[in-house]
């Protein structure tokens, strides 16, 4: 019967090593946003259930769904960045322009919106424009270091 296990041994006699190793230096220093996903995350998730926490799903039905849309949206793209970030850090003006949106989207798509709803949209948009700013600007120093 043939031998077929493998002898274990240092890789550093691999023909591609030097090809691995620039491979494992590009992924770990692409994604130095890591501390932003997190946080970007949660604010995506607190997005879709904000309408909930300050109950105003009975007086603004629209706009609670539109949280609830654009919170899943943002925490999408939050997972996206930490599964496939060199893919991913393209669209980090997208949560920018996300939070731009919901800035002004308690006149847009609100009826009447009380300083509760406002207050409440504006938060979370000004930290989504500032999240994704920063996001951008630290994948646009990881890719011009590479």
């Amino acid at each position: 019967m043939a031998n077929v296990s493998h002898p274990r041994g240092d890789i550093t006699t691999h023909p591609d090593v030097s090809e691995m190793r620039a491979r494992y230096d590009r992924v770990l220093g692409g994604h130095d946003v890591a501390l932003v996903d997190g946080p970007v995350f949660l604010l995506g998730l607190y997005c879709a259930v904000s309408p909930w926490i300050l109950h105003y799903t009975t007086s603004q039905p629209a706009l609670a769904t539109h949280n609830l849309i654009m919170g899943i949206a943002i925490g999408l793209l939050a997972l996206g960045f930490t599964v496939t970030p060199e893919r991913m850090y393209g669209l980090s003006w997208a949560i920018c322009a996300m939070g731009t949106w919901m800035i002004i989207s308690p006149w847009i798509v609100g009826t009447s919106p009380d300083t509760g709803v406002v207050l409440n949209s504006i938060i979370i948009g000004a930290l989504a424009v500032v999240l994704g700013a920063l996001c951008a600007m630290t994948a646009t120093e990881a890719t011009s270091r590479a």
